[in-house]
């Protein structure tokens, strides 16, 4: 079953092309698709994608230690995927910009289509 393009028109496609020509592009890419590659990083920004959250609050959606939960917020500022400021003594983190959640939507919508959803079993 062909996608050819879907949703794509000549000046996307050329742009997805001059991207996939820029090495440091293509890393970025990488470097993002590795940091949702983990579960706990996925759930994370899952939670961010709702609204913005505490560390203690993104603690009781992971059910990991804090400082699990710091260590996995630090790579994923580094990735440039979320973003955090200061409220009193809290830091609060939210994502870093739309895509990042669009992202998230879009592998959850994937995962669940019932063509894959299951395919472990």
């Amino acid at each position: 079953m062909a996608h050819e393009h879907e949703g794509m028109d000549v000046e996307q496609r050329r742009q997805l092309a001059d991207f996939l020509t820029n090495d440091d592009v293509v890393y970025g890419a990488t470097q993002i698709f590795d940091a949702l590659s983990d579960f706990t990083r996925f759930q994370l920004l899952g939670a961010l994608s709702l609204g913005d959250k505490s560390v203690s609050e993104l603690q009781m959606v992971a059910n990991v230690s804090q400082s699990a939960i710091s260590h996995q917020l630090r790579l994923l500022r580094d990735r440039g995927l979320v973003r955090a400021r200061r409220e009193g003594q809290r830091m609060i983190y939210s994502l870093d910009d739309d895509h990042v959640g669009q992202l998230i939507r879009i592998g959850l919508e994937h995962a669940a289509e019932p063509e894959h959803a299951g395919e472990e079993e």
